[in-house]
């Protein structure tokens, strides 16, 4: 699990139907390089500008409330950001 900054979204008109009623967000990690952003889906409703904890990888599609070929998804919205190390 990461943390990361929703930094946009994506707007895709057409894709993949288990896709459909996923929001999609770029992803920019806490911690770490600015140029490894990623997209992620998200159930919960994020918002650009939150930080946001990120489960990546296969075990995705078990917190997932439908089937879908997702490996990376929004699990959680952080209320306090946390002390970054320089």
């Amino acid at each position: 699990m990461i943390m990361g900054r929703v930094i946009s979204n994506v707007v895709s008109t057409r894709k993949y139907n288990e896709l459909q009623g996923f929001k999609l967000l770029v992803i920019q990690p806490y911690f770490g390089d600015v140029e490894d952003s990623f997209v992620a889906a998200d159930e919960i409703g994020a918002g650009i500008g939150e930080l946001v904890l990120v489960s990546r990888g296969s075990a995705v599609e078990n917190g997932l409330s439908r089937k879908a070929p997702i490996d990376a998804a929004v699990v959680g919205i952080i209320d306090h950001e946390p002390l970054k190390k320089e």
